[in-house]
């Protein structure tokens, strides 16, 4: 897998009936590994071993409803009022961050009506941050720990 601008962390990788498996620290399951599922990984436990993230408050692909349309969000970070607080999108590392996975994540957003919005390939983090009553964003030089939310 690539290498990725993330602190190095301790994965758990296994091999099942030839498909390679990675443990997800918050699912408590082994999940296939695809590039975007090593972002996601590497960038969980940044969350949690470095920015102080509390692992109970973050969760892992989280299903959204839109009337039929069904939704799949990477990852959201809830408040300890269990309303979501962060949505962060993942791509894989050859993926660019483009337009493209802003307008993803704002469509996320329209239901959930965050505080933050993170896109990540792995190598570039763009992190920005709501503000409602001016109908504006912000982006900010790097991602919040997570006293500072």
């Amino acid at each position: 897998m690539d290498s990725l601008c993330l602190p190095p962390c301790d994965l758990k990788v296994r091999k099942d009936n030839g498909r390679t498996l990675i443990l997800d620290v918050l699912r408590r399951k082994y999940v296939v590994l695809t590039p975007e599922e090593w972002v996601r990984q590497h960038f969980t436990h940044f969350l949690l071993e470095h920015l102080g993230y509390p692992p109970t408050l973050l969760q892992n692909e989280v299903e959204l409803r839109c009337g039929e349309k069904r939704l799949r969000c990477d990852s959201i970070l809830y408040g300890t009022d269990a309303r979501p607080q962060m949505i962060i999108e993942y791509k894989a590392p050859h993926i660019p961050i483009t337009q493209k996975v802003f307008d993803q994540i704002s469509a996320y957003n329209l239901l959930l009506h965050v505080d933050y919005l993170i896109v990540s390939n792995g190598k570039r983090h763009y992190c920005c941050k709501m503000d409602y009553s001016s109908n504006s964003y912000q982006f900010l030089h790097e991602i919040p720990a997570y006293a500072r939310l």
